[in-house]
């Protein structure tokens, strides 16, 4: 259950509306997800995490099939469900099939296993791995 009042089109303050205008206009919907609606309460937020988003969503180095998996992959780690869920129909709108979840899962479960054991080992880092 939300911990807030959501905040809805046609209630939201000029300067949340505009973020969702944006939003909608960047994404090429014709709706707010609750996200964005929760963060709304906090307009100060909602605009600081949306300007984020298009920054680091956006184009660049990496590719936005790949940026959404990344995200679903790091999501899985965190345990965010709403992510998890937002991120996969992103990544699958974007060409993402079910085998590539399901091997980005497989990479997801090694790395959070490989790391544990790292961590738990505390064995040196080899010098050939170190940038300098």
């Amino acid at each position: 259950m939300v911990m807030v009042k959501m905040v809805e089109e046609g209630n939201a303050v000029p300067e949340v509306q505009a973020v969702f205008d944006d939003i909608k206009k960047t994404r090429g919907t014709d709706w707010i997800n609750n996200f964005w609606k929760v963060l709304a309460t906090s307009p100060v937020t909602l605009k600081r995490i949306w300007e984020n988003v298009k920054i680091v969503m956006g184009p660049g180095a990496i590719d936005p099939l790949t940026k959404e998996m990344i995200y679903v992959a790091v999501s899985v780690t965190n345990n965010c469900e709403y992510c998890i869920h937002s991120h996969t129909a992103a990544a699958r709108a974007k060409g993402m099939t079910d085998e590539m979840y399901g091997e980005l899962l497989a990479v997801v479960g090694l790395a959070n296993e490989t790391n544990r054991l790292a961590n738990g080992y505390q064995m040196e880092v080899d010098e050939r791995f170190k940038p300098y």
